[in-house]
């Protein structure tokens, strides 16, 4: 299983949305389950990212890396639901799907906290 770097959020109700509800992530739990500080596990495709707003977890601006399968489609589906492509003009990597000189096709995601999502395709 890969597991992806915890990430800080400032409001965990806002980020669970984001990442369930535009990058398709499932939740599994959220302890405590109100209130805040809290810590939270999503998946997708056998990886795992964990959310947390205590303060001593993290910093925000955190990077990870997804190793994933049709990029073109997944960022399709992701704009479909609603990420906003156009955030960030002056990244192209933002923007959709890009050949990298290194050899892979990336697109990058920025959560509501400024963490940024790396979708990776070999």
């Amino acid at each position: 299983m890969n597991i992806i770097p915890s990430m800080r959020c400032s409001d965990m109700k806002r980020s669970l949305d984001f990442y369930t509800t535009v990058l398709d992530f499932k939740h599994h739990g959220t302890w405590p389950d109100t209130g805040s500080p809290s810590y939270s596990i999503l998946s997708r495709e056998g990886a795992e990212l964990h959310l947390s707003s205590y303060s001593g977890d993290g910093t925000f601006g955190n990077v990870a890396c997804i190793l994933i399968q049709n990029i073109d489609q997944l960022f399709q589906q992701y704009v479909a639901r609603g990420l906003n492509a156009k955030a960030k003009r002056d990244s192209p990597v933002h923007q959709g799907p890009t050949d990298q000189t290194w050899g892979t096709r990336e697109f990058y995601v920025d959560d509501p906290d400024g963490n940024t999502l790396r979708f990776v395709q070999r």
